[in-house]
């Protein structure tokens, strides 16, 4: 059973104004009261220590269950950084090269074709310039891509394929993985950036490098030794689970998943029929802090160290082309959430300049969120960490990030 999270820490000994920290709860208290969100759990801490934490409405509006410190949240793309983590784990002891072509161990990748021109009915294709590597897929600059951004020829061809919110009936990963080889790129891996299935693929590449599925080996090397016992593929408490929303742009109000046709997103209680490092995983408030103080600890929590410290301290550096941001070598996922000054450094977003991020956030600021607009992010300048969950897609229906990151350091007085 997951453990409880509880303030730590006076905020005013770590620098933080209690009354300004209240801010927080006053104004996405407003997002349930008007059915933006059916509820929300919302954390701050420093150096480690919780100096708030706090919940509002429902985790499941219709049954009318709250939102409590055990919730089970489907954390939908902060599933990246976790499965990153464990690429980085195998780099460390050797078993690969970041540099190292990923058709060594996944042979569907030896000849990729890349898209030139033309539609998705009669795309023209040339032969890829670089291989596919495994920095490639760690920084989305592989050239795959997702059928939901529905930007791009490439994207109709996965849909075509069964790929856009789910996968076809019967596929585990390795079949994915194989289906997604057969597929054209966007463009030639290393020259852009693409938000796609790269950390899928990298789930694939760890079993084989492994040995191991995917579940096994996170569980065995990452959530075990974490103490991150309510996290995986399977929901170990369905009761706990939070109902899955979407947003309603005629109305602005949270209408349940399941009851506008998309009751597919959500993870089954069961058991998924693949396993999705880059999306896949369920967790809980208390267990995801644990992996945000792993970063901000350099690699390591209460005696327990996962990665050495330079190892994350390189995973915080953008490793995007030039070193360029997501808006100038990127192709954005949308068109509300600009990411003037971020880059992306290996699974996580980098903050390079946050003058042109026009938002209160420190250079090299880790981050990620999830497509349920769930949210974390990690200040080693600061020495802080937030973390935001709900259940509500997409995750640019409302501006809760930027929201977030403008009342914690407005609330940080030191």
């Amino acid at each position: 059973m997951t453990s409880a999270l509880k303030v730590e820490a006076d905020p005013e000994e770590l620098g933080f104004d209690p009354a300004r920290l209240s801010r927080i709860d006053d104004h996405f208290a407003r997002y349930v009261d008007d059915g933006r969100l059916a509820g929300w759990h919302a954390v701050v801490a420093r150096d480690g220590r919780v100096v708030h934490s706090s919940t509002a409405g429902n985790r499941d509006l219709e049954a009318g269950l709250p939102v409590t410190d055990d919730t089970r949240w489907r954390i939908y793309s902060m599933s990246k950084p976790i499965t990153s983590v464990a690429v980085l784990m195998l780099w460390e002891r050797g078993a690969l090269e970041l540099t190292d072509p990923i058709s060594r161990w996944l042979p569907e990748f030896a000849e990729p074709r890349v898209y030139v021109k033309g539609s998705a009915a009669k795309p023209l294709l040339e032969p890829a310039t670089e291989p596919i590597r495994v920095w490639h897929l760690l920084t989305h600059t592989s050239g795959l891509t997702y059928g939901f951004h529905h930007a791009h020829p490439v994207d109709a061809l996965y849909r075509a394929a069964g790929f856009e919110w789910g996968v076809p009936e019967g596929l585990d990963l390795a079949g994915c993985v194989q289906a997604w080889a057969r597929l054209p790129l966007v463009f030639q891996p290393g020259t852009e950036w693409n938000y796609s299935h790269a950390t899928d693929v990298l789930g694939r590449l760890i079993e084989v490098v492994s040995g191991q599925a995917l579940d096994v080996f996170l569980a065995e090397n990452v959530l075990g030794p974490l103490g991150m016992d309510a996290t995986g593929f399977v929901v170990d408490d369905p009761e706990r689970l939070a109902a899955l929303y979407v947003n309603n742009p005629a109305t602005g109000r949270a209408v349940l998943a399941e009851s506008a046709g998309m009751g597919g997103m959500g993870r089954e209680v069961h058991g998924p029929s693949w396993l999705s490092g880059g999306g896949g995983l369920v967790s809980t408030a208390a267990d995801y802090h644990r992996f945000t103080r792993l970063l901000l600890g350099r690699g390591e929590v209460d005696g327990v160290r996962l990665l050495g410290s330079r190892t994350v301290d390189y995973m915080g550096r953008n490793h995007l082309p030039g070193g360029l941001d997501l808006e100038q070598v990127g192709r954005p996922l949308f068109a509300e959430m600009p990411f003037n000054g971020v880059g992306f450094g290996l699974g996580v977003s980098v903050v390079t300049d946050p003058v042109a991020y026009r938002t209160l956030a420190s250079a090299g600021e880790m981050a990620w969120g999830g497509a349920a607009s769930t949210a974390f992010w990690v200040d080693p300048a600061e020495r802080v960490t937030a973390m935001f969950f709900t259940q509500l897609l997409p995750s640019s229906a409302h501006p809760i990030r930027t929201q977030l990151r403008g009342l914690v350091y407005q609330a940080l007085v030191d």
